[in-house]
């Protein structure tokens, strides 16, 4: 089999083994649909772009890490861009970046499905979390896709820690068992 037949999952594999022929395809195969992630988040191209690159070499660097039974690649790569471009609204607002220029709390109104480009694995995940109770899928919205943290959900939403916290284990826990 060639590496134009070679699945996302398959390649991702084999850039664990440092094959630079497997990450090119790669590449190739995912890039436009993780700058379109990059760029819905940063709404500006030349950051998405450096988002993007700065992404891919954060998928070389940990290929070998990838683990093919918990998430598809294509998945694994999407969280990689969606968590280093949130890292970087969080940056460019902490240098004084122009509030027109992103909209970070803007980003828990975009689903799963649309970030993940409809993917099976985001249309299993989004109606898994519609099973979830509307406290639980709001702060698991906020923590995963909008990367805050439980001292921030806790302050965001004025509900005491520790609530925040079995809040979001018990919806990992229906999640791991809905995606089983």
């Amino acid at each position: 089999m060639n590496d134009a037949e070679l699945t996302p999952s398959e390649l991702l594999m084999a850039c664990g083994r440092q094959d630079q022929k497997a990450f090119q395809r790669l590449y190739e195969k995912t890039s436009s649909n993780l700058y379109a992630v990059c760029l819905r988040i940063l709404k500006n191209e030349a950051t998405a772009q450096e988002c993007l690159q700065e992404a891919y070499i954060k998928v070389w660097n940990h290929a070998s890490r990838y683990q093919p039974e918990r998430a598809q690649a294509t998945t694994w790569m999407t969280t990689i861009c969606r968590n280093l471009a949130i890292d970087t609204l969080r940056k460019l607002g902490k240098e004084g970046a122009r509030a027109g220029d992103f909209e970070l709390e803007n980003l828990h109104d975009e689903r799963a499905e649309d970030v993940m480009f409809h993917s099976t694995d985001a249309r299993l995940l989004e109606r898994c979390m519609e099973e979830l109770r509307e406290q639980q899928r709001q702060v698991v919205r906020l923590a995963y896709y909008d990367g805050m943290t439980h001292g921030e959900l806790s302050a965001h939403l004025d509900i005491p820690l520790g609530t925040i916290k079995t809040w979001i284990r018990r919806a990992l826990e229906q999640l791991k068992l809905c995606l089983g």
